[in-house]
């Protein structure tokens, strides 16, 4: 079952097929936060769990207090294979097509357009994450129709309610975490570097988060009779966020890097070759001028630094017009993005001391009751399934994969690692035009083209790993 020859130009001779289910698949508005399309997302699952069967997995809809999930299991038993299990995710559902009148074509009428880099699929879902998810679909086809089997042993879980928070997906990793553990998740939700340069996204920063309320005088004061002599909760608000930071733009909170990890000297050589311009970056915003920790590159600030930022702040009169008061209390929200090691509960802690060292004696600091967050999640270089994962893409694509990072969180690999104890590797073939939760989302035939084929590539070479 090693010859990945026979399963490409089976992959190619049936693309049309492909794209002709994934039309189907996109055609089905299975929008979850919307109740008007409650069955047209358990449409969406029933479709898949089809789909699914009729490749030989054993699949069925599990019915949840919001949008159901689809599970299905195939391939070898584990006992009579030397490859890892795989646990493969995505999402079925889709955000609303809103603006409406902003579609050049139907929102859910799929359209096979020309584009800038060849053909585009346009529909909404085509890229997040249809089009990603039925990739996998469609190379499990292919390996099935030229070998009969899976090299390796895969369960397939599709969520409905990804767009809307997953209210349901934790409870039920909690009810099932015997039948969905497996060696290794593979996430799909991700996206290339460039149209040329496939990526995998090999880290996560955590979060933490806090609410700090200032409190000094019993109520509102006139500031003419009061300013001068009594304290003013937005003033020592102030002082706090100022000593957020150091001058290098550091942060200053006591023992705040102690847990922080170097950046790897392999990863941090290969970003620095990416071509990163952050003044570009910053341009589509409306700014001009990098800013953050001294020395520092800008891809290394943004996906492998932590970081502490001021969300919002409230106090005073807020009205329109003036009110001369001296407010009795203020409050502000913080959070802070962690990166590997760093743990939320120390942080805010250590966030928390230094807030009530700079409260002057007559006044009170309270903090939100859920003060807390999530760890960051890195796949480790020398896991084993990432040197499988980057020469399947390598031989795919003609080019290395670089290992990216994200600066924001993806709830379920968290839930993947602490839950299940897997690791994650996600790879997907989005692109950064790709539009998705705006009108005339689109996901090129080349992604979902070369995707299967990576897919492919990687789940064959899993059998000897």
């Amino acid at each position: 079952m090693s010859d990945i020859t026979p399963v490409l130009s089976a992959i190619d001779r049936g693309l049309d097929h492909s794209l002709s289910r994934l039309f189907e698949l996109l055609r089905i508005p299975s929008v979850s936060t919307d109740p008007a399309y409650t069955d047209d997302c358990v449409r969406a699952a029933d479709w898949l769990v089809a789909e699914l069967s009729g490749l030989g997995f054993t699949a069925s809809r599990r019915d949840t207090s919001g949008k159901p999930m689809v599970v299905a299991h195939g391939g070898p038993a584990k006992e009579t294979t030397t490859g890892p299990h795989v646990l493969f995710y995505g999402h079925y559902d889709v955000q609303p097509a809103d603006p409406l009148d902003l579609w050049e074509s139907g929102p859910f009428d799929p359209q096979l357009n020309d584009g800038s880099d060849g053909k585009i699929i346009v529909c909404r879902g085509a890229s997040d994450d249809k089009g990603q998810l039925m990739t996998f679909v469609e190379a499990v086809r292919a390996i099935r129709a030229v070998h009969g089997d899976m090299p390796v042993p895969v369960t397939i879980l599709f969520e409905g309610e990804e767009e809307s928070g997953s209210p349901s997906l934790g409870p039920f990793l909690d009810a099932h975490q015997d039948e969905l553990r497996a060696d290794v998740a593979m996430v799909c939700d991700t996206g290339m570097w460039t149209p040329d340069t496939p990526a995998i996204t090999t880290r996560l920063r955590g979060l933490a988060h806090d609410e700090v309320t200032i409190e000094a005088a019993s109520r509102d004061l006139h500031s003419g009779m009061y300013g001068g002599s009594a304290q003013n909760p937005i003033r020592i608000l102030s002082k706090v966020i100022a000593a957020l930071h150091d001058e290098t733009e550091r942060i200053a909170i006591p023992g705040f890097y102690d847990d922080v990890v170097p950046l790897e000297a392999e990863v941090d050589a290969q970003w620095r070759e990416m071509g990163f311009d952050e003044t570009a970056f910053l341009d589509e915003i409306g700014l001009k001028t990098p800013f953050g920790e001294a020395g520092r590159p800008g891809l290394e600030r943004i996906w492998a630094r932590p970081t502490a930022e001021v969300n919002g702040m409230i106090g005073g009169y807020t009205g329109i017009g003036s009110k001369t008061v001296i407010p009795s209390q203020a409050s502000a929200k913080f959070t802070f993005r962690l990166v590997a090691d760093q743990d939320p509960a120390k942080v805010i802690e250590a966030f928390r001391t230094m807030v009530r060292d700079l409260i002057p004696e007559d006044c009170t600091a309270s903090f939100s009751e859920d003060g807390g967050g999530s760890p960051a999640l890195s796949l480790p270089l020398d896991s084993p399934y990432l040197a499988p994962a980057r020469q399947a893409i390598a031989d795919e694509w003609g080019t290395e994969a670089v290992l990216v990072g994200s600066g924001g969180s993806i709830p379920i690999v968290g839930d993947f690692k602490r839950k299940l104890g897997m690791d994650s590797l996600l790879i997907g073939f989005a692109l950064d035009d790709d539009r998705i939760h705006s009108p005339n989302e689109k996901y090129n035939l080349k992604s979902f083209h070369s995707g299967i084929r990576t897919w492919a590539r990687l789940l064959m070479s899993l059998r000897a790993s």
